[in-house]
């Protein structure tokens, strides 16, 4: 699923959801409650989730010392 940018055309409310590509772009205001909230072209985003993803498996781990890493810190 991509997070999309949602502005309202008659009050200028905005906001991100997470939705499927294939949902439709208009939708009613959260706010106003008018069917003006229109999807956003903006940079692409999206959210990944569950094992095997940076945030979630690698990102507080430290990278194994190699064998040359060692040598290196042998010699200085």
């Amino acid at each position: 699923m991509a997070i999309y940018e949602f502005l309202c055309q008659d009050c200028g409310y905005n906001d991100d959801l997470i939705r499927k590509m294939d949902e439709p772009t208009l939708l009613t205001c959260p706010k106003c409650h008018k069917k003006s909230f229109h999807k956003q072209v903006s940079a692409p985003s999206f959210y990944l989730s569950g094992s095997g993803w940076y945030e979630t498996d690698f990102k507080n781990k430290k990278a194994p010392i190699t064998k040359e890493k060692k040598e290196n810190k042998k010699n200085d």
